[in-house]
């Protein structure tokens, strides 16, 4: 096998959303770093069955709303 192929793989650790926190081993980052969540399965709608929302990230579904709001099916 080739000499330095792969990740260097250590502990770091993990702040959920909620605050709480744990360590696990990762080749993110450094040893000892903190990731911060903002997104978890304590908080994302796909596992709580909580309402969803729309990102609208530079107003791109306005416009889209804007672009085909006289668009309808005939019937």
């Amino acid at each position: 096998m080739k000499k330095d192929t792969h990740p260097d793989y250590h502990m770091i650790k993990v702040v959920m959303t909620d605050g709480t926190t744990y360590q696990t081993r990762s080749t993110w980052g450094k040893e000892g770093d903190t990731m911060t969540l903002e997104i978890d399965s304590k908080s994302h709608p796909a596992w709580t069955g909580g309402p969803q929302r729309l990102v609208d990230a530079g107003g791109r579904v306005a416009q889209f709303q804007k672009r085909f709001a006289g668009f309808g099916l005939k019937k």
